[in-house]
């Protein structure tokens, strides 16, 4: 079994007088998330409310049964209720995460979103954060938006950069390196997301983002190996050192995040920022490290 990310190490934290917190969880009935759930209890990371909709198996209730002073189950008549009723927790505050099970991400959303009772915070952009391991590089790489912005506009685009750039300081990256990702290093009027990122690297020279380096128009080779830079003559602090890739679609976001981790064998935490509470929504084919990963970064923010 993989091990979960270095710089996500729990223990770690512990020193960091880290409060355990609460977790509203939807429809805990697949293996995987049931796995995430007992190895959240037994480090101390976080209690939970599950929502369930049909009966917990036999071996998994057994194994909470341990931690019942931190486990709360509370009876659900199907996956759209479960969902009603963990964005309901929330919005009570009595719980600092939201978290996805076994349901499809659409039935959460929507409960997450709704206008009346809905956890979108009022003015915010709701983008899509992944902190990703790859073996071979030596250091965590932020990466947005891989699953929630078709294309971002220059707002959302900027709403993206500082919701990365928070992210990184919070895993320890005093000053982010930031590279804006496209397949040339030209601007070009025809790709409109390359005028938006001129505007952003102006923003970011006037302190939008604080203390922080942006480069680009780039492609992800040359924000990731400094010999490629060095070949095209590309000079920039973020060639080969980048701590976070600004992708410029939700394609191209997503197709990396899925690449690395098919093909890098990649551990990918990530979660839903805009919403009153980090929202956990892994996909339902990622591995117990990956969505362990997710709970873990999501309670440290």
């Amino acid at each position: 079994m993989k091990q979960p990310m270095d710089f996500l190490s729990f223990h770690h934290h512990h020193g960091d007088g880290y409060k355990m917190k609460k977790v509203a969880l939807a429809c805990p009935h697949d293996a995987h998330t049931q796995e995430v759930i007992v190895k959240a209890l037994e480090c101390g990371l976080a209690r939970f409310t599950l929502f369930a909709h049909a009966d917990l198996q036999p071996s998994f209730a057994n194994a909470v049964a341990a931690y019942q002073e931190r486990v709360t189950v509370v009876s659900c008549a199907d996956a759209e209720d479960a969902a009603r009723k963990a964005v309901a927790e929330v919005k009570a505050h009595r719980a600092d995460i939201l978290m996805k099970g076994s349901l499809n991400t659409d039935v959460l959303l929507r409960a997450a979103l709704d206008k009346q009772t809905g956890i979108l915070e009022s003015g915010r952009v709701m983008s899509h954060i992944a902190v990703s391991h790859i073996p071979g590089r030596e250091k965590p790489l932020v990466f947005s938006d891989a699953a929630v912005i078709p294309r971002p506009t220059l707002g959302q685009f900027d709403a993206i950069v500082s919701y990365c750039v928070e992210a990184c300081r919070k895993i320890g990256v005093s000053r982010p390196k930031v590279a804006l990702i496209n397949f040339s290093e030209k601007v070009n009027p025809k790709f409109e997301h390359t005028l938006s990122y001129q505007e952003i690297i102006r923003r970011a020279e006037n302190g939008r983002y604080g203390d922080v380096v942006i480069g680009g128009p780039m492609d992800v080779k040359t924000a990731c190996d400094a010999e490629s830079g060095m070949i095209k003559g590309i000079v920039s602090p973020v060639v080969g050192n980048a701590d976070i890739l600004i992708f410029p679609n939700i394609e191209s976001g997503n197709t990396f995040y899925k690449t690395i981790s098919l093909f890098a064998d990649a551990i990918t935490a990530g979660w839903l920022v805009g919403t009153e509470v980090p929202v956990v929504v892994s996909s339902r084919a990622d591995s117990v490290e990956s969505k362990f990963s997710s709970l873990t970064l999501a309670c440290l923010q």
